[in-house]
């Protein structure tokens, strides 16, 4: 099991070498979209990478109100922390 501090410094590390943002600007206050300029295309890479971290799958549910660095690690952490479903296994059917 990851704690936040695990989770937070896997995002930062990602997004530094993902988006080549500025390590010192990753603070749990950053909005994503403001203030270090993630797109919906970066998200998309952001959540394949979370997806390989967490092995399982990523909702779109679980990352709605997601809208600060800190939100997805309480993100990341609460998907980690649930039960494991069936819909949560990091393989695909289409790929079994």
């Amino acid at each position: 099991m990851y704690s936040k501090d695990q989770i937070y410094a896997f995002l930062r590390d990602n997004m530094v070498s993902l988006f080549e943002t500025d390590p010192e600007m990753i603070t749990p206050n950053a909005n994503l979209y403001e203030d270090l300029d993630i797109d919906s295309i970066d998200a998309v890479d952001l959540t394949v990478k979370l997806k390989e971290f967490t092995g399982r799958r990523i909702q779109p549910s679980d990352f709605k109100q997601v809208r600060t660095v800190q939100d997805v690690v309480d993100a990341v952490y609460d998907l980690l922390n649930r039960p494991e479903t069936p819909d949560d296994s990091k393989l695909d059917s289409a790929s079994e």
